[in-house]
């Protein structure tokens, strides 16, 4: 698979982890550890894009949001 495909596919996958973890915190509804599973794994794939772009600004803000990810994740679990 060639890298523009693969980006795409963490990059599409990414962004709609990113936004289900969105509407689960702020719904409030409970689905807090599954929210932030979900943002661990959206900063990973966009983690890997990055690393094949190199986009080193954009893996550090990722690096950023698995952090946060992590924080919630022993917060809520």
């Amino acid at each position: 698979m060639d890298n523009r495909k693969l980006t795409s596919i963490f990059e599409i996958t990414g962004s709609v982890l990113a936004m289900v973890y969105a509407l689960l915190i702020a719904s409030n509804t409970g689905n807090e550890t599954i929210g932030f599973t979900l943002l661990l794994i959206s900063a990973s794939l966009f983690s890997a894009w990055a690393v094949i772009d190199h986009r080193w600004t954009f893996l550090l803000l990722q690096v950023f949001y698995a952090a946060s990810a992590i924080i919630g994740l022993i917060r809520w679990a």
